[in-house]
């Protein structure tokens, strides 16, 4: 076949892949059904740990964890999700939201958009905040 006819095809191909990837909702960020489900997401990364409590955000892109070694943080990240904990992290209300910067260099910095009253209780349930 002429390069001619398979580099136009070989790029519409991808681009109708592309297209029907997003259109069937595959495109779309995660986001937890409920409490449950982000206590699962948390327990895939840190297997034998105890949940005390989750506090799903309004937007359940994000879920708060309580565990007997601190808090931690869960978020929806693509498709899939992962899961922190907020030890040593620096945290500061913005506007809309928090700012978590983690000592972590997977994951540098973290923003959560929490409407004002939600930013408020995630920031005084995260110890060691600076406000």
């Amino acid at each position: 076949m002429p390069l001619y006819i398979l580099g136009p095809a070989v790029v519409l191909g991808i681009g109708l892949i592309v297209l029907l990837t997003h259109l069937l909702g595959f495109s779309r960020a995660y986001a937890f059904v409920d409490e449950e489900d982000a206590r699962v997401r948390w327990l895939r990364e840190w297997p034998g740990d105890e949940v005390r409590e989750v506090v799903l955000a309004a937007d359940r892109r994000a879920a708060l964890v309580s565990t007997p070694s601190g808090p931690g943080v869960v978020w929806a990240l693509g498709a899939d999700t992962v899961a922190k904990r907020l030890t040593r992290a620096e945290v500061r209300r913005l506007a809309d939201g928090l700012r978590i910067d983690l000592p972590d260099f997977t994951a540098r910095h973290l923003r959560l958009r929490l409407d004002r009253t939600e930013a408020a209780a995630w920031a005084h349930r995260i110890a060691g905040i600076s406000t």
